[in-house]
């Protein structure tokens, strides 16, 4: 059945909700997505995956700064991916984001972040933080998780340390912590 990818409508966020403490079987993504709807780093880029009328998936891109030597440059945040149980390893994930990515090119955002394994997000253009200089935003990031992929507007003088939206921060929602980090290094 064909996966169609669209801007989430108003009345779904509900659902979106359910789809996202699903994927990740806790109650605290769910919040920080809430979270970050109520802050000024949401910008509405919040795309959803349809299989048969039936929403599967979701994904959104909030603001986030990179703090370049010479100014502050407004660069795009990719977090949570989600998508339900029940889909997941069927190219859902992989269709979602990058039909997201070519909407995206439009805009005056140069530079895409995001935690996540490396395996994954590499084949979808990701590259590792540390290989264009940037600096992650906590050392609980793991280095390879730590990814960015460029958007058109982007220039080579991009470059200094990330800062997330202050919901990642309040909602500890920033690398990982205790066996999840040791695991990494």
């Amino acid at each position: 059945m064909k996966t169609h990818i669209r801007l989430e409508a108003p009345d779904e966020v509900a659902t979106i909700s359910r789809i996202v403490g699903d994927a990740f079987g806790n109650d605290k993504t769910p919040d920080l997505l809430q979270a970050l709807r109520d802050s000024n780093a949401w910008l509405g880029l919040s795309f959803v995956a349809e299989v048969g009328g039936e929403l599967v998936g979701h994904i959104s891109f909030t603001r986030g700064w990179l703090d370049a030597p010479d100014e502050i440059v407004e660069v795009l945040i990719l977090s949570p991916v989600s998508v339900l149980p029940s889909h997941q390893r069927q190219g859902i994930g992989t269709h979602l984001i990058l039909t997201a990515l070519e909407m995206l090119a439009t805009r005056a955002e140069p530079l895409i972040f995001l935690e996540g394994d490396p395996r994954f997000y590499s084949r979808l253009g990701f590259l590792p933080g540390k290989e264009a200089d940037f600096i992650r935003p906590s050392v609980r990031i793991p280095e390879p998780a730590f990814q960015f992929v460029k958007l058109p507007k982007y220039e080579s003088w991009m470059t200094g340390q990330l800062v997330y939206p202050d919901a990642f921060w309040e909602m500890d929602c920033v690398g990982l912590r205790g066996e999840r980090l040791r695991r990494w290094n």
